[in-house]
């Protein structure tokens, strides 16, 4: 139990799909989990573990933004066992051939955010995520004839901004998207020596202004969270 899970260390798998929003995760659990049952629900940032085709796997929402899901990254890895985290969340394209609904694995996570100074003291803006844990769900959307784009995203603090100027350092490193919670994750993991990866459904794009409605959104999500979890 931590200040932000009431959870016991054996209510998690060692395998967590992890949406931004609480009530995405319980449409996980509803949808596509077998005999789950819920685990947390401090601050309603709720978490359920459960089965699915036969295999123990959890889901918890991390909330918006690199504060939040470090904070939940952190003491899923480190108080409850768990050894893979999984992101399925959003982004807003930055580029003109990266469509509404097309699915983004994350290669590398650029932020200008001070995450790494305040976390370890070191000046950091560019992280990875899990290499294996890349190739298994590279293979796993080959199998499934789930088209993937596979590269850099990046990680921002600031949903609203005052330009609409895309960061220098999003460009230098050819960033596809922009979302705000893969840097934390990924660096989180990292400093544990655990596993992380990060799949994002395009629903809005920066170059057109498009956007998903609702219903086209859960579509696309429907594919996303069905990868995530047939690559476990």
């Amino acid at each position: 139990m931590t200040p932000h899970n009431e959870g016991k260390k054996k209510d998690f798998a060692e395998v967590v799909i992890m949406p931004g929003d609480p009530l995405r995760a319980k449409y996980i659990a509803e949808n596509f989990l077998d005999d789950y049952e819920l685990v947390t629900d401090v601050r309603n940032m709720l978490g359920f573990t459960g089965h699915y085709k036969g295999k123990k796997v959890s889901v918890m929402a991390s909330g918006m933004g690199i504060p939040s899901m470090a904070i939940y990254s952190y003491e899923l890895f480190k108080f409850y066992n768990v050894k893979k985290i999984i992101r399925v969340g959003s982004c807003g394209s930055y580029k003109e051939d990266i469509k509404l609904r097309d699915l983004i694995l994350v290669d590398k996570s650029v932020t200008d955010s001070s995450f790494a100074m305040a976390y370890a003291n070191k000046n950091e803006n560019v992280i990875e995520g899990s290499t294996d844990l890349n190739l298994k769900i590279l293979d796993t959307a080959k199998k499934n004839n789930i088209n993937v784009r596979y590269g850099n995203i990046y990680s921002t603090e600031a949903f609203y901004t005052l330009t609409d100027t895309i960061s220098k350092r999003a460009i230098d490193n050819d960033c596809l998207a922009a979302e705000m919670e893969s840097f934390a994750l990924f660096y989180v993991a990292k400093s544990l020596g655990l596993e992380a990866a990060c799949l994002l459904t395009v629903s809005d794009s920066k170059v057109t202004d498009e956007k998903l409605s609702s219903e086209q959104r859960e579509e696309s999500l429907n594919e996303m969270i069905k990868l995530a979890l047939e690559s476990i």
